[in-house]
């Protein structure tokens, strides 16, 4: 089962815009010992959209090899085609990962008899744990928490990523879909109310940049300590908001070479953050005083 803090990695690029390897499985290594619960590589955050199939390949292997067993990998395999979203989870089956998180098709607007459809083909053409994502204002479709219901009487159906900021959604889900299914918050700012309505964790931007924070507020949640979990909520909500100013992933990319670790570079059409955006993201990691970090 996924739980606690799990950061939804950025794919760092090279000064040509190729993905960086070594610089990919150093920051994997630094997650992990930051005290991150889980990864998930390759989703929106790791740009995705702009990744090429073998590019998409390649940083799930990087991910797995450096992870080394140490914590769950959860790879984004969704795609707006059913069958490009079988290949990618076959894929990531072939590499060893955990679990596949699966956002639900966005532009073509299905159903929601297409939504269950579609996730269970890749349901039956594959072999791992299925996570639902669930971004509305990413993908405009919502799937409903009766279809949740009826994916989740699959075996490999286990839990959601819920991007919706609607906290009633948690206890919606809990009440038809039960207590068995994980739920996962996508919302950064909002993830303290999902947890203490029942949230198992969180899929987290802001986990990039502040993982030992994350983690210490995800453990604080998940032992009952709220007032201790309000405490780091209080230090992250600035960092949480600021992830978000301009298109993501430019503002955690920005942040993390203020820390040390790579180059701000995004692929187009996404583009570097304006210099109003660098200096918040400057002030709110100058109010956190983060460690650089030196690899």
């Amino acid at each position: 089962m996924f739980k606690g803090s799990i950061p939804a990695l950025i794919t760092p690029f090279d000064a040509q815009g190729e993905v960086d390897k070594d610089l990919y499985q150093k920051f994997v290594d630094w997650q992990v010992k930051q005290g991150s619960h889980g990864l998930v590589p390759v989703g929106t955050t790791g740009e995705s959209p702009t990744l090429s199939h073998e590019e998409h390949h390649l940083v799930v292997d990087l991910c797995v090899e450096a992870a080394d067993g140490r914590v769950p990998v959860m790879a984004g395999t969704g795609s707006n085609s059913t069958r490009e979203a079988i290949t990618l989870t076959q894929h990531a089956e072939r590499a060893g990962v955990t679990a596949a998180l699966v956002v639900t098709p966005y532009y073509n607007k299905p159903s929601q008899e297409g939504l269950y459809q579609h996730f269970k083909a890749i349901h039956d053409e594959t072999n791992l744990p299925i996570y639902i994502y669930n971004i509305p204002g990413r993908s405009i479709v919502d799937m409903t928490v009766e279809t949740m219901a009826r994916l989740f009487e699959l075996p490999r159906i286990v839990g959601v990523k819920d991007a919706t900021g609607d906290l009633s959604r948690v206890s919606d889900q809990r009440t038809l879909v039960g207590e068995d299914f994980i739920q996962l918050s996508g919302d950064d700012p909002t993830t303290l109310g999902f947890m203490a309505m029942g949230g198992h964790g969180a899929i987290s931007v802001t986990a990039n940049v502040a993982p030992a924070l994350c983690s210490k507020f995800q453990e604080a949640c998940m032992n009952g300590q709220y007032d201790v979990a309000l405490g780091y909520q209080d230090k992250l909500i600035a960092l949480h908001h600021a992830m978000f100013i301009e298109p993501s992933p430019a503002p955690a990319k920005f942040a993390l070479s203020c820390l040390g670790i790579g180059n701000d570079y995004v692929r187009r059409p996404l583009v570097p953050l304006t210099e109003a955006g660098r200096t918040r993201i400057r002030n709110v990691l100058a109010e956190l005083s983060l460690d650089t970090v030196s690899f």
